[in-house]
């Protein structure tokens, strides 16, 4: 029987010895990290590496990203150091998600200092976004027609309930949807999102089914309302770079 965990570690060793970096904080992200993955859910699996000092002072800059393998189980790539603390500092909303992922494949205390200091760059009108645009996405592309498949629904709720926890609780989300679904909400939504999650245990990633309306209204009026909020919630970003700028000089060296 295949060992995914086992081959996900010798895969980061693998990365580390070729591509002569140091992993400082790898993750699963995607369903398996949401907490509604299906069986045959592949594995994303996301990391932050860091370069010898002499390679960030190379006119020739080397890539700084690394993909290093997508097949039906196995999705793997990572960002350079320098590129994870700039999307930090833009208030990206997939980054502060690795960080705060339930499953961990592996740490580093690099990376425990970096998650200290970025929180100070987290952007509610950056995330809010990011969480509209997701789930406007999801619901435009798979979620109006009479049959749907039922994890798309999970793929527009998850965003949405996470930019109202933003709205709610100024703070990054929990990365769980089970964490989100504890925030109030209506007996008739809570109802159709438990009716959900049991019908998905008996129903494969691909087989579709007659929409559920309680739960298509609710994506549908949230996406419209959320656009809304986000283009009036005010510019949060912290332009402040000292704090990354001196993470960095201290990572490498």
């Amino acid at each position: 029987m295949r060992d995914i965990l086992k081959e996900i570690d010798e895969k980061l060793d693998e990365i580390e010895k070729t591509e002569n970096v140091k992993i400082l904080h790898a993750v699963e992200s995607g369903s398996r990290a949401w907490g509604f993955a299906s069986p045959d859910s592949d594995y994303d699996v996301r990391f932050v590496y860091v370069r010898d000092a002499k390679d960030y002072l190379r006119l020739d800059e080397p890539r700084d990203v690394i993909e290093w393998q997508l097949d039906e189980v196995l999705d793997i790539n990572g960002w350079d150091l320098k590129k994870a603390l700039k999307q930090f500092a833009r208030g990206n909303a997939t980054l502060f998600e690795w960080s705060g992922s339930p499953i961990v494949y592996r740490t580093t205390p690099e990376w425990a200092r970096i998650a200290e200091v970025s929180g100070q760059y987290f952007s509610e009108k950056s995330a809010v976004y990011h969480y509209y645009g997701t789930a406007n996405h999801t619901y435009q592309e798979y979620l109006t027609g009479e049959m749907v498949r039922y994890k798309k629904y999970f793929y527009a709720l998850r965003p949405i309930l996470a930019a109202m926890y933003i709205e709610k609780n100024h703070a990054a989300p929990p990365v769980l949807f089970d964490d989100l679904l504890k925030m109030e909400l209506s007996q008739e939504l809570r109802s159709a999102i438990d009716e959900l999650l049991e019908i998905k245990k008996r129903t494969t990633e691909k087989e579709e089914n007659p929409q559920l309306p309680v739960i298509r209204k609710f994506i549908e009026d949230e996406v419209i309302r959320l656009k809304k909020i986000a283009d009036n919630m005010p510019d949060d970003h912290n332009n402040d770079w000292g704090s990354l700028n001196s993470l960095f000089r201290e990572i490498i060296g």
